[in-house]
This record gives C-alpha cells, structure tokens and sequence, in this order.
C-alpha cells in the first residue's frame, strides 16, 4: 500500500491494482522484447523496431501511473 493511504482498499480496487500490475509486467516485457529480440518482427529496421519497443514500455508506463493515480471520490 501507498505510505500516505490509510484506508484499506476494497477487494475489487485490490484486484484491478494486482491485474494492473501483471499487465504492465506483461506489456513492458514485451517492449523490451521487440527492441532486443531478433526474431520478433525480423523484417523491421534496427531503428524502427526501437521505436516500437519505445512506444509499447511508454504505454506501459502511463498505463500503470494512471492505475496508481488516486481518483477524487476514493479520499
């Protein structure tokens, strides 16, 4: 739980926080996949396939920040 969060959350809020958590693993995992593996996406360019990988870990990113983003009505 957050520091400042004193309030337990409700097993629903519980589980979307633990779903969240294994699809930003999945989709980052995926991101570093396309910029390093060499058989995912073998036709694309070097950079290209950065770019993708770049784009995919920052949704990752934004995704779980806004899953960690406390909402107004939940104060």
């Amino acid at each position: 739980m957050l520091p400042g969060n004193r309030r337990q959350k409700s097993l629903p809020r519980r589980f979307l926080l633990i779903l969240g958590a294994i699809l930003f693993v999945v989709v980052f995992g995926w991101g570093v996949m396309v910029i390093f593996d060499n058989t995912l996406f073998p036709n694309l360019p070097q950079y290209q396939k950065i770019a993708f990988g770049s784009l995919i870990i920052i949704y990752a990113i934004l995704r779980f920040s806004r899953l960690l983003k406390k909402k107004e009505d939940e104060l």
